[in-house]
């Protein structure tokens, strides 16, 4: 990755009345995305749905609502592509074994990987020292 052009790193409490302000982060980093040359709606709204998801999936496998947890994020952009981590500090889970959602006998919950996946281009979770990173990249050329 060369040097970013733009990076952030937000860090929240375990509780999901922030997901509103990541989501929201994502949608105005797409909209103010001057080189990028696809439809820049549908990255805002992407970006919006990717970064809740992931933080609401975040908060509650991890420590849900305890005000000592917290899940950090970090975006990272540059020239080629934009780069999303997402920290926390859960029993983690495989990210392989995560099913295609049944379209027929649609369930509450369960399309936050789904959508990730679809709408990103590399979606990765690796287990660290003290927790999880769930790393997605979205590759802007």
């Amino acid at each position: 990755m060369c040097d970013p052009i733009i990076q952030v790193e937000v860090i929240i409490p375990t509780q999901t009345k922030y997901l509103n302000l990541i989501g929201s982060i994502g949608e105005q980093i797409a909209k103010d995305l001057e080189d990028y040359s696809g439809d820049r709606e549908a990255l805002s709204y992407h970006l919006n749905l990717v970064l809740t998801e992931a933080t609401a999936n975040a908060i509650k496998h991890a420590n849900y609502n305890d005000p000592k947890d917290t899940v950090r994020i970090t975006i990272h952009i540059d020239d080629q592509e934009l780069n999303i981590k997402v920290y926390d500090h859960g029993q983690g889970f495989d990210l392989e074994k995560v099913d295609i959602p049944d379209f027929d006998h649609p369930k509450e919950g369960g399309m936050g990987i789904f959508f990730i996946r679809t709408f990103m281009d590399s979606v990765t979770y690796t287990r660290i020292n003290d927790g999880n990173v769930l790393e997605i990249i979205k590759y802007l050329k």
